[in-house]
């Protein structure tokens, strides 16, 4: 079954490492963390890493958009043929940006 679900665990953006003295941790739009399995992903591997805080990335870096070509690339569809032309523009899922990663891919 899990050859044919994509499993994505997510939040909505990073957390920085550290506290906000006792309110909790702010967004952090330096690194950001998500797991995935199944569903055409390789099996057994970590993509990129922080600085030794956590806070920032420092390798494998990538835009919200390239998670996007990625997963719609899973799920079978093509992200650049979902462009459309608006008010002189192309417009699509993931903007005029975002590559698929195909270092995730099994």
């Amino acid at each position: 079954m899990l050859d044919e679900t994509l499993v994505l665990w997510s939040g909505e953006f990073g957390r920085t490492p550290f506290a906000q003295g006792g309110s909790g941790r702010d967004h952090n739009e330096h690194g950001f963390s998500l797991w995935m399995a199944g569903g055409g992903i390789r099996p057994g591997m970590s993509y990129g890493e922080t600085d030794q805080w956590g806070y920032k990335a420092v390798s494998g870096r990538l835009e919200i958009h390239d998670l996007h070509a990625t997963l719609l690339h899973l799920l079978g569809v093509d992200h650049e043929a979902l462009t459309h032309r608006f008010g002189g523009r192309d417009i699509r899922l993931t903007d005029v940006h975002g590559r698929v990663v195909r270092e995730l891919l099994a």
